[in-house]
């Protein structure tokens, strides 16, 4: 645990210290956030602040190699380094689109290319753990791979729409993730909770730790798509080592829990992001548009027409986050599901009624400010 520690502080440091450089390069590049009909934020925002949770991810990944046991992670195979090439091709990508924007159709070919690099270094769905475990012939496995990639990467990126909701709900993800993927390994036989999975989170929740003081509202700098593209690529990576390597048994003694776990808890854990891709592609295609056309309807802009603030509507859907990531890991660690899915009923519960019912108590006449 101590390993990872270092690595998550390594992470938070170096991106804490890279981000008020990368704000001065956006200001001088003049890579801008401009004030669009969909935007919250009424002034100009530089953006590039994805590069320097790259900076940081990369720094944490440097120092890791020459820990002793995460260095033993490293002599395993190129599976990390292939996720460190594929982090900077898609953060490469974005940061151009920060600068002067690119077509959809070129920064989906540089995410598949990401996600192709990366399956063949080894962070592919080997198996699928559906009725017991189910292997499929390799070229599907590695189309689902970059499927995957690219969904959770886009996912990730439409919900980056508040000042320091992305990174927020990345947090949540990869503490999430940390937990389930530690949890699992160590029952292994021998036990081995050193794992690419379980380090990628412990860099993700760094980086994001990192970049959120200056991200959050009002926010000095926006990650942009550099940012944004970049921490869903990384949560995919933590998915699919996880989900590609993991045998039902390893995950619950209880044959129905057995059964669906192994799927459900990586779902729920990024549930929010999912939700709202998910929502947009459904609203926008019954609506005779383009699946990336975008619009006023994101899950932030409706917690602001419900009447929340800006920060509060952050805060809310991070709860909401953690109920689902943190309630789905629950049902693996506690023996009883009756108790935990007492504790995630009443978590929903709880949430709900804070979501419907706050604004009916704020201040009459008190709109909240956009900055």
């Amino acid at each position: 645990m101590r390993e990872y520690l270092l690595v998550l502080m390594v992470a938070a440091v170096i991106t804490y210290a890279a981000t008020p450089l990368m704000r001065a390069i956006a200001v001088r590049t003049g890579a801008f956030t401009p004030v669009r009909d969909r935007d919250v934020h009424s002034t100009p925002i530089p953006r590039l602040g994805g590069v320097a949770i790259y900076l940081g991810f990369a720094a944490s990944m440097i120092a890791a190699s020459h820990l002793p046991y995460l260095g033993q992670v490293f002599r395993l195979g190129p599976e990390l380094q292939g996720v460190l090439v594929g982090a900077g091709i898609v953060c490469l990508i974005g940061a151009i689109d920060d600068i002067r924007e690119m077509d959809w159709l070129t920064k989906m070919g540089g995410q598949m290319i990401a996600a192709g690099i990366m399956a063949f270094s080894g962070v592919l769905l080997y198996q699928l753990p559906i009725g017991g475990v189910t292997v499929l012939p390799q070229p599907f496995m590695v189309g689902l791979t970059v499927f995957a990639v690219v969904l959770f990467t886009n996912a990730v990126n439409f919900i980056d729409g508040l000042d320091g909701l992305a990174a927020g709900v990345v947090v949540i993800a990869g503490t999430a993730f940390f937990i389930y993927s530690y949890g699992i390994s160590r029952t292994f036989d021998p036990p081995n909770v050193f794992s690419s999975a379980t380090l990628i989170s412990a860099a993700l929740i760094g980086c994001c730790v990192g970049f959120l003081p200056h991200n959050y509202h009002p926010a000095r700098l926006f990650m942009g798509d550099s940012g944004a593209l970049l921490l869903g690529l990384l949560l995919a990576a933590a998915t699919i080592s996880t989900t590609g390597n993991v045998t039902p048994a390893q995950v619950s003694t209880n044959p129905v829990a057995a059964t669906l776990l192994p799927l459900v808890v990586p779902a729920a854990i990024i549930l929010l992001p999912l939700v709202d891709i998910l929502l947009a592609v459904v609203r926008r295609t019954a609506r005779g548009e383009r699946p990336w056309h975008p619009d006023k309807q994101h899950l932030h802009h409706r917690m602001l027409q419900l009447g929340h603030g800006h920060r509060r509507a952050v805060i809310l859907l991070w709860l909401w986050a953690a109920v689902a990531a943190l309630g789905s890991v629950s049902f693996i660690f506690v023996d009883d599901a009756r108790v935990a899915g007492a504790g995630v009923l009443g978590a929903v519960v709880v949430t709900g009624v804070l979501t419907l019912w706050l604004p009916r108590w704020s201040v009459p006449g008190h709109r909240p400010r956009s900055h």
